[in-house]
């Protein structure tokens, strides 16, 4: 250890230095001009700013957004060991809990002890999805892929045959903290149809 570097900030560098490897994590979802997919630590700021962005919209009492934000830049840290898991992937489910339950365990694990306890709790929190900033935190991590599907092309939805009620009910928990919000993108689900870059639901005889 560096003779200036005490083992409190040491730890915080080499937590640093390790969830650099975010941006290496590419995501399902393309940027919305199209040209390459996202990674994780563009998604965990585009998300974060969106929050800030559409919090006048949340119901009220209205969320802490400082415990928002916070939730929100960190709650993909464990797609560094557990990788991105695509939203309508079934199979990628089963495990899925297992996978970022150990990826938070040693990642946090790195920090000193009281903010290793502080984040893995923010962490739980957000998975968790119980508190009123963690309904809206991940009502906006649903959301925001929404509309990145919709400003390119349906890049996702088309790529993997999704159809409209799949997007429904992956969106469903904006209804009851952003109604607002909810009607916004049921138009916006509409219009996708619309132009044939999202599929409607089979019509049953």
């Amino acid at each position: 250890m560096e003779s200036w570097m005490d083992e409190r900030l040491t730890r915080q560098i080499s937590f640093i230095a390790e969830i650099d490897k975010l941006k290496g994590v590419l995501r399902r979802t393309r940027i919305m001009d199209a040209s390459r997919f996202e990674n994780t630590a563009e998604h965990s700021w585009n998300i974060a700013v969106f929050a800030m962005l559409m919090h006048e919209y949340a119901e009220e009492p209205r969320p802490n957004l400082d415990r928002v934000v916070r939730m929100l830049l960190i709650h993909d840290i464990v797609e560094i060991d557990a990788g991105d898991t695509f939203a309508y992937d079934s199979a990628g489910y089963v495990d899925k809990e297992e996978r970022e339950q150990a990826a938070a365990r040693r990642i946090f694990g790195l920090l000193p002890d009281d903010q290793r306890d502080e984040w893995t709790e923010l962490w739980k929190e957000f998975e968790a999805v119980e508190t009123k900033e963690s309904r809206y935190a991940n009502a906006m991590d649903r959301l925001l892929p929404l509309v990145h599907n919709y400003y390119t092309g349906g890049a996702s939805w088309v790529k993997h045959g999704i159809v409209r009620s799949q997007v429904v009910r992956r969106v469903a928990p904006v209804e009851s903290i952003c109604p607002h919000l909810w009607r916004f993108a049921m138009e916006l689900l509409d219009r996708a149809v619309g132009k044939g870059i999202l599929k409607a639901d089979a019509v049953m005889d």
